[in-house]
């Protein structure tokens, strides 16, 4: 669809526009769309921004050197790898 009409854009939808355009230095409908594309979940930015968590941050740095080593032990059996399962069969 190339063209569309819509009637009735409340007022406070028309000052969000004009300041998106004049934030951006657009057109006013190059700001419209820009908006549609946010609202809508389809803006090409919002596709490409890989999303950063911070919620554990917290937790890093928290280990003392003795329980890292500790922790690293306990995990020694489970890195080994046996041979017997991973021979190449022709």
């Amino acid at each position: 669809m190339k063209q569309i009409t819509i009637r009735g854009i409340p007022v406070d939808v028309q000052k969000a526009v004009k300041k998106e355009a004049a934030r951006k230095k657009t057109s006013l409908n190059k700001a419209l769309v820009s908006l549609l594309e946010r609202g809508a979940g389809t803006a090409a930015t919002e596709k490409k921004t890989p999303v950063q968590y911070h919620d554990l941050d917290h937790l890093a740095g928290l280990w003392a050197k003795e329980e890292a080593a500790e922790f690293d032990k306990a995990l020694d059996a489970q890195r080994k790898i046996d041979e017997g399962l991973w021979k190449r069969t022709k």
